[in-house]
């Protein structure tokens, strides 16, 4: 095999509680990732040299910096191998969306390239790599919709009906460094089992804050909560609410107004990425 095209999809995260930060900086925290059957789509073809090389290159990040190149530096220095490869990217997923697009490509890069440079590594070593790049990049790599604690990397599977979400892109960008940062943050809030979140629910510790911050990212929600409950997913700024059908998400979609946009996607308990790999041994 020397080549591959794999989704790189995207995740929500249907509650996020921070619970402290640890002395490094890191924040502790509890979310529950919903993994969804929409996001990138990444090519790969296998070089002789190697180069990694990246088209087409996104606006305001040069290719090295690019998580997709940096994911695959690492697994080449990890495994040895002197391949290189030639990855094309249909960006699809918003940056600073909180839908978890850039840890996504990373995540499946090294699931890519580990197949066509014939790495061997299993997911537990490619969620160690993975981790170093961010902390949400090893729940790509592992591919299931699970329950995260500690920085997000402590990973227990979670099997959730397969809802249908709207998710709606608001015209901003969210730092989630500034986000973090900042000294309003939400850092206490009492830790809570996955039963009681199933029984209960949960907030986002970030939405009062982003809100405030992004007046856009309030506007959006309040449009959304017309249609049915909604929320922000991870530090913004993309809201999402839940729907029981299609048709349902469907109806609401086409009221959507035309300074904001969005799309419709399911839930899945498995990445589409991993079902993709599956078909092709």
């Amino acid at each position: 095999m020397d080549n591959l095209t794999l989704l790189a999809p995207a995740k929500l995260n249907l509650f996020l509680h921070i619970t402290g930060r640890r002395e490094d900086g890191y924040h502790l925290l509890q979310t529950l990732f919903q993994l969804l059957d929409y996001g990138d789509t990444l090519s790969f073809q296998l070089t002789d040299s190697p180069e990694i090389l990246l088209a087409p290159e996104l606006p305001d990040v040069p290719a090295p910096d690019n998580l997709i190149v940096r994911a695959a530096r690492l697994l080449q220095q990890a495994c040895g191998t002197r391949r290189g490869a030639m990855i094309t990217l249909d960006k699809r997923l918003p940056m600073g969306g909180g839908l978890g697009g850039g840890s996504s490509n990373a995540a499946t890069t090294l699931l890519a390239l580990n197949r066509l440079w014939q790495s061997r590594l299993d997911l537990d070593q490619l969620a160690a790599l993975g981790a170093r790049l961010g902390a949400d990049v090893p729940v790509f790599v592992f591919g299931q919709t699970a329950w995260g604690e500690g920085i997000g990397e402590q990973l227990t599977p979670v099997e959730l009906p397969e809802n249908w979400y709207l998710v709606i892109m608001p015209p901003c960008r969210v730092s989630t460094a500034e986000i973090f940062a900042h000294p309003d943050l939400t850092r206490d809030t009492h830790p809570i089992k996955i039963r009681a979140f199933l029984e209960r629910g949960g907030r986002n510790d970030c939405q009062n804050l982003v809100e405030t911050l992004f007046p856009k990212v309030l506007q959006a929600r309040l449009w959304l909560d017309n249609f049915a409950p909604a929320q922000m997913t991870g530090s913004g700024a993309c809201v999402f609410a839940r729907f029981s059908t299609k048709k349902c998400a469907e109806e609401a979609l086409a009221c959507m107004p035309d300074h904001l946009s969005g799309f419709i996607a399911r839930g899945v308990n498995q990445s589409p990425a991993h079902h993709q790999l599956s078909s092709t041994h």
